[in-house]
């Protein structure tokens, strides 16, 4: 008999999704039909401190937020119908899906905090997908380094004079910001490109972080794959090909996404980090692939889930749900 749960959805205001390409609504739409409850907030709701004190007891810390009951349908500019909403204590449910877009800032890491008091399986506690320890501990540029045999040349640092001995070697190079999402900030400098020093100039004077500097993979131009894995198994691709006027593949920039198949390389980089990305709870995975090498593991809100489902008509929502309610199950 199939159980009801009360799903909490943390994200940006749903309001202004893109309902034919955002994987959060189709996680929502697939937990709906399922007969699941939903409900969403944003992150600057979220409020840690005691909860209610019994007489002779330690009092329990409590993480709430400002949930809004939602039903979701597939019809835009009234795609979302919104109940009444109320602050509530994250352990009144059963699932938490933590799905605001990064910067992987420190607002970001504060909120893995403050979700890993209610992470679990059990009586007063929430699953979090994916674990927010995990997610933390994962910066998808940081997560891939723990793979370097999948990797192409790469370097992450703050010292400028490695900078220019790594493009030294290897002549043509990608610089992208070590925390940055969705194509942002990343470039491609060639052997004789004189804007790399006033590159690292105005990087380092407006960033703390360092850069993360690999070769360039003239791969990128047939696509960047995205790989989506469920509990740490492929479930299918989509490739994303660069507009022609412009050396990046991300669809937030113009890139467009192809049917694509998994080759025998791709089994081989998922055999490989399957097993981790299912011991640490990093349920609904990402990860993009050039030619033979792996450059990103995302875990922080994986995108490609509708792409995937028109090209190839795999449900990976429905399949990311079975796996949340297998291990609600134990």
């Amino acid at each position: 008999m199939a159980v009801t749960l009360n799903v909490a959805v943390q994200m940006d205001p749903l309001e202004h999704i893109n309902i034919d390409g955002d994987s959060t609504f189709a996680l929502m739409l697939e937990a709906q039909a399922r007969g699941h409850s939903l409900f969403v907030y944003e992150v600057p709701s979220l409020a840690l401190g005691e909860g209610v004190v019994t007489p002779g007891q330690a009092s329990a810390t409590q993480v709430t937020a400002w949930l809004r009951p939602v039903t979701v349908q597939r019809k835009k500019g009234d795609h979302a119908t919104f109940g009444e909403g109320a602050r509530r204590s994250l352990r009144d449910m059963d699932v938490v899906l933590m799905r605001q877009d990064p910067p992987f800032d420190m607002a970001y890491i504060t909120a893995t905090h403050l979700l890993d008091h209610v992470h679990g399986i059990g009586p007063d506690k929430a699953l979090v997908v994916n674990d927010p320890r995990w997610v933390r501990d994962s910066p998808e540029k940081l997560l891939v380094t723990h793979f370097p045999h999948l990797m192409p040349p790469t370097l992450v640092t703050w010292d400028a004079e490695q900078i220019r001995a790594f493009r030294a070697k290897w002549r043509d190079i990608i610089v992208k910001p070590l925390f940055g999402n969705g194509g942002s900030g990343i470039f491609r400098i060639k052997e004789d490109d004189q804007n790399l020093n006033a590159l690292l100039e105005m990087h380092f004077a407006r960033s703390r972080e360092p850069l993360m500097i690999q070769r360039y993979e003239p791969a990128v131009k047939a696509g960047d794959k995205r790989i989506i894995l469920v509990d740490g198994k492929p479930v299918g691709a989509i490739n994303r090909v660069p507009s022609g006027d412009d050396h990046r593949s991300n669809m937030h920039v113009g890139g467009v996404a192809q049917k694509v198949a998994l080759t025998p390389r791709d089994e081989e980089i998922c055999a490989a980090i399957g097993p981790f990305l299912k011991e640490h709870g990093l349920i609904f995975v990402g990860i993009d692939v050039i030619g033979d090498y792996l450059t990103e593991i995302n875990v922080t809100s994986p995108t490609g889930l509708q792409e995937l489902e028109r090209f190839d008509g795999v449900n990976a929502a429905a399949t990311i749900w079975d796996c949340i309610e297998t291990k609600l199950r134990g």
